[in-house]
């Protein structure tokens, strides 16, 4: 190539390079971008951010991720979601443009996850089938369905006395150290093979107890249809604040694919507690016991959320099961009465009954389902009725027979059956029954059959009633469905009373 070629070819080159800057547009995008100004326990104060939205997702300073709680004139609040020790007055803040969401899809079942959906049990990455927002609307009340379908806990004091049904709010209430978690975990252990799937949602536990519940779910296979959603009590304030928004999101995935689901909050006292100390650092106004004045729209709006939706949405349902935990027996303290206002029933748990060794330590006067009845087998509700009234008897009479020492006949009669029925209603830890066996327990205990059984022989006893139903598995199917007055109940009757005959001779 010659210097008259080489010297056209340049200038041709030259040509094209100006001829492209010249029609090159650049594609500008504008990003709006804010500075701390004030950093706190687990919160920033942050100015410059004019468009953010409420509940949008943040990052602060070196990409830690915060959720904006406040929008005030002269600056935002921001709750973080990880530690924030390195984030310094005048760092940048990022808006993500989105609110905070989180991975659904089926194979979080068998996982233990944090509120972001971040895996905790070291199993590598869980793929995921798409995002839900952590906060979504409740059904409204068009899409809903009656509770018609029972819940079944395998917890004979509950099934029989207390029911619930699948997509009621059954609360759980008692004082530290009584029980309430082991009753969520018997009722998850029970699910099996029963076509509901779990959410269990541990808020502000310690590590040990976590690991214990999740071991114990492992052992009874029921961490194949649980996902479980962990935020520890040294976790920050704000990953507590959006946990159990967070397992419902994950719930619901569940849910809309038509299928039953129970969710677990464990507990809400702790959830309560890290939103009150969030407000309190971003100076919202305390009211009662310093809580905010929201707070009952903070547990409102997640309850809401618990359903049973129509055959045409999908038709599967929410069961929740919020357990709080009371000081010094006070069910009427602000966040407990709340939270009794917005459920459909409860289970208080009563210390005095725990010390006695009366497990589970269900107080049945202070206990009430507003809803399971209606969703209760046929077979329970002539038998539970006239437990519960014989037991409500027994209780009152139990306490002013202490102070006489001359009883008649009568009143001995019914001491001696309601003994038996109190000894009926305890049940061991994970050993659920089935709604045949707990039936025909039950039907012998109202019906009298009991009565001559001595007190140290009942468990005895039990376990020759269960073993009728449980060697016969058409008996243990239809038992449930059993009308009161029904041949298959007369027959169970008679069986029972033979099975006990030599028992109750001997002794």
């Amino acid at each position: 190539m010659n210097s008259e070629s080489l010297a056209s070819s340049l200038e041709e080159a030259a040509t094209d390079i100006e001829q492209s800057i010249r029609d090159h547009k650049a594609d500008l995008e504008t990003e709006e971008v804010g500075h701390v100004h004030y950093v706190g326990q687990g919160i920033v104060r942050a100015k410059g951010l004019g468009r953010v939205k409420a509940e949008e997702m943040v990052l602060v300073g070196p990409g830690v991720p915060g959720i904006v709680l406040d929008i005030l004139p002269d600056h935002v609040g921001i709750v973080l979601f990880q530690a924030g020790e390195d984030i310094v007055s005048g760092d940048i803040v990022k808006r993500t443009r989105r609110v905070l969401d989180i991975p659904v899809g089926d194979a979080f079942l068998g996982r233990v996850i944090d509120p972001l959906g971040r895996p905790l049990d070291g199993l590598g990455p869980i793929p995921e089938q798409g995002r839900r927002p952590v906060e979504s609307v409740a059904p409204p009340i068009l899409q809903r369905a009656p509770v018609d379908k029972p819940l079944q806990t395998g917890i004979k004091v509950i099934d029989a006395l207390i029911p619930i049904g699948c997509g009621q709010r059954e609360l759980v209430l008692g004082d530290r150290q009584t029980g309430k978690s082991s009753i969520a975990l018997d009722t998850i252990v029970n699910q099996k093979d029963k076509n509901v799937l779990c959410v269990y949602c541990a808020i502000g536990q310690r590590s040990s107890s976590i690991a214990k519940f999740i071991e114990a779910l492992k052992t009874h296979g029921a961490m194949d249809y649980t996902a479980v959603v962990v935020v520890e009590g040294d976790d920050e304030a704000g990953l507590q604040y959006v946990a159990p928004y967070a397992a419902t999101s994950l719930a619901e995935h569940f849910m809309l694919q038509g299928k039953d689901v129970l969710i677990v909050y464990d507990d809400l006292t702790r959830h309560a507690q890290a939103y009150r100390q969030i407000s309190l650092l971003l100076r919202r106004p305390p009211g009662r016991e310093a809580y905010p004045g929201d707070i009952f729209y903070l547990h409102s709006r997640l309850l809401e959320r618990a359903t049973h939706l129509k055959p045409e949405f999908g038709g599967g349902s929410l069961t929740a099961i919020p357990i709080i935990e009371t000081e010094a027996q006070n069910i009427s303290a602000y966040i407990p009465t709340n939270l009794i206002s917005i459920t459909d029933g409860q289970i208080y748990l009563s210390p005095e009954l725990f010390q006695r060794g009366l497990l589970p330590a269900v107080d049945v006067g202070k206990s009430v389902s507003r809803v399971g009845g209606k969703a209760q087998f046929p077979a329970y509700r002539k038998i539970a009725g006239d437990l519960r009234l014989s037991y409500s008897q027994f209780q009152e009479l139990e306490a002013f027979a202490r102070f006489g020492t001359r009883l008649d006949e009568r009143t001995k009669q019914t001491l001696a059956h309601g003994q038996r029925a109190r000894e009926v209603l305890k049940q061991k830890n994970l050993a659920p029954l089935t709604a045949g066996e707990q039936v025909a327990v039950l039907m012998a205990a109202s019906q009298g059959l009991l009565d001559m059984a001595p007190l140290e022989k009942m468990d005895e006893a039990q376990e020759l009633i269960v073993e009728i139903v449980r060697g016969d598995g058409e008996l243990n199917r239809s038992i449930p469905q059993a009308k009161p007055d029904s041949p298959e109940l007369e027959s169970l009757h008679t069986m029972i009373k033979a099975k006990l005959e030599p028992l109750l001779n001997h002794g």
